[in-house]
């Protein structure tokens, strides 16, 4: 993709790639939520993106080189989009920017807490978390498949800090 620079500062070209609202939410819901079709990623995200947005952002990202999108075998009418390895690589960065955002902003417990076990976990399991992803995206073969997947941990997570809260209001009301 023909890009215009503004300038060759890595900073600089990062934001041209992500300085949009909502490339990284794209990304994260492909990433943490596994989403991988147009309606997944239209209807999923609690954000409520346009479709028109969705489908220039989705395009964007292709031409970027940070999605590959193919027929998708199950349904003859649908599209299924995968990550590439250069979108696979930003797990860490994800996981930097969510424990930035626990410190800095105002955020929900639940919402949350996906990025308190990633900072957590550190790099083994943002290592463990790209190879699952690499696996699912692009084929590669898992070193050890170990069970649960860390995005099975991470919900597993987010369920039960939902349940105890609704336990708690209940208990409560």
């Amino acid at each position: 993709m023909s890009m215009d620079r503004r300038s060759g500062c890595p900073i600089n070209l990062s934001l041209e790639v992500f300085g949009d609202r909502w490339s990284l939410i794209i990304l994260r819901d492909m990433i943490f939520g596994g989403r991988r079709h147009f309606r997944e990623l239209l209807n999923g995200s609690m954000e409520g993106i346009a479709s028109n947005i969705l489908a220039d952002r989705l395009k964007r990202l292709m031409e970027l080189g940070m999605l590959t999108k193919a027929d998708d075998p199950s349904h003859k009418q649908k599209a299924i989009y995968s990550l590439t390895e250069m979108a696979i690589t930003l797990v860490p960065i994800l996981a930097h920017l969510g424990a930035w955002g626990r410190v800095w902003l105002p955020v929900s417990e639940e919402l949350s807490i996906r990025a308190e076990l990633l900072e957590k976990g550190g790099q083994p399991m943002w290592d463990k978390f790209m190879d699952e992803l690499r696996h699912e995206h692009l084929g590669k073969p898992l070193d050890t498949a170990s069970d649960p997947s860390v995005r099975a941990t991470l919900q597993a997570a987010y369920e039960a800090l939902v349940a105890s809260k609704a336990l708690a209001a209940d208990s409560a009301a």
